[in-house]
């Protein structure tokens, strides 16, 4: 892994130069996000904590710089031919937003088992989307096919310097917004994103009256592709992880080269993690992320003896998340911290026993949302049943107290835990 000590090597096929000329040219086409300190998130990892919030480009998401840098360099013929590129998140739809604004041709390749939205989304862009194989790999491959065919240009997510350069772009504004930064923690899939912020990060560290800015790198446990390729390491790579837009088995030969040369460390951190990272965005910031876009932030908790004390800019890189799972990841949530609860309680099968039950809950002052009763699927007796109350509290010490005054009460009672 990289260190300071060291001089980037010259042979990287992007330097500070190509990143702000990057800058220059697209800089008035895209939002220029604010970069803000969150007191609260300082207080809780013990570092000075600033979020840089690209969830709130037009698409949602960084991968539009990229994408426009490069459709920006394209020849006329180029243009007039069109581009195509394999992916059914981000790139997709950052590529097509700005192609279609450019008046460029637009082809999309995504898996046939890409979510309707997705697809909806994209083609809302201007884009002809082509469904193609159930696995990205191979909607990569036919999307090469139709390169070859077509005459189209491909644009790669993240393994390309024009690319790799506007991804960059976001180091050149976080820091001149907050030049005291001394740690950039940066997600990593294809590793397009850290590439080119490490670049920033490396040049600026060794200008005339710079100072030592340290790249760390962020990867779902699930998916350690770049830490493998990195470390020699062989973890698998596979899982449904809520990390969905870093979830890549293979990472780029241009920024694995890159990222070997001047990124100094590459954490892993647990779905819970991110689970627990994308509530606390959308409850302490207001702020909408999704899986990907938390990963940072979810390496300030899962490893806060890493970064006590540092000043840390978090990427928040992207916002698209389904609204169904995001409503699944914060009643999780809830669950965790003991104000949603499950309880599991025995009863005799007569009258008034629920009553007797409700009872305890209201001197509790909690609220009951669902009841379920089981009789016959239970190994209690013919007289007894199972009632599963799923209830609202207003913290773990309440559901403490609850399910004290249930036993108190004589019954038999537990908790439904979540995994």
């Amino acid at each position: 892994m990289a260190t300071h000590a060291a001089v980037a090597a010259p042979t990287l096929p992007v330097s500070i130069d190509d990143v702000r000329v990057a800058h220059d040219r697209i800089r008035d086409s895209i939002v220029r996000t604010p970069t803000l300190i969150s007191k609260t998130l300082s207080k809780m990892t013990g570092a000075t904590v600033y979020l840089k919030f690209e969830n709130l480009q037009f698409t949602a998401a960084y991968k539009e710089r990229g994408a426009l840098n490069t459709l920006l360099q394209l020849s006329a013929e180029a243009r007039a031919k069109g581009v195509i590129a394999a992916s059914a998140g981000n790139h997709a739809q950052g590529l097509a937003y700005h192609a279609n604004r450019l008046g460029i041709p637009t082809t999309i390749v995504m898996p046939t088992n890409t979510p309707t939205v997705k697809v909806m989304q994209t083609e809302g862009h201007g884009a002809n989307v082509v469904l193609h194989g159930e696995m990205f790999d191979a909607a990569y491959a036919h999307a090469r096919i139709l390169e070859g065919e077509c005459g189209f240009t491909f644009v790669h997510p993240f393994d390309d310097p024009r690319v790799i350069a506007g991804q960059g772009t976001v180091a050149i504004e976080m820091l001149e917004d907050v030049p005291q930064l001394d740690t950039l923690v940066i997600p990593i899939g294809g590793g397009g994103l850290i590439s080119g912020m490490s670049t920033v990060a490396r040049a600026l560290s060794e200008a005339p009256g710079g100072h030592p800015i340290e790249v760390v790198g962020v990867q779902a446990e699930l998916f350690p592709s770049m830490y493998n390729r990195i470390n020699g390491t062989d973890m698998a790579c596979a899982g449904d992880t809520l990390a969905e837009g870093i979830a890549v088995k293979e990472p780029g030969a241009i920024t694995s080269k890159i990222v070997a040369e001047l990124v100094d460390d590459i954490v892993l951190v647990s779905e819970r993690s991110l689970e627990e990272s994308v509530s606390l965005l959308l409850q302490i910031e207001k702020t909408v992320v999704e899986g990907a876009g938390a990963a940072g932030l979810a390496a300030l908790l899962s490893h806060p003896e890493r970064f006590a004390g540092k000043t840390v800019g978090i990427v928040l890189c992207g916002g698209n998340i389904d609204t169904r799972l995001l409503a699944n990841v914060l009643l999780r949530d809830l669950a965790r911290s003991g104000r949603l609860a499950r309880l599991r309680i025995r009863l005799q099968d007569k009258p008034g026993a629920l009553f007797h039950v409700a009872r305890i809950f209201d001197q509790e002052r909690v609220n009951i949302i669902e009841i379920y009763h089981q009789r016959v699927f239970t190994t209690l007796p013919a007289k007894g049943l199972i009632t599963d109350i799923e209830c609202e509290l207003r913290d773990r010490a309440h559901l403490d107290r609850l399910v004290g005054a249930l036993r108190a009460g004589g019954y038999e009672t537990s908790t439904v835990e979540l995994a």
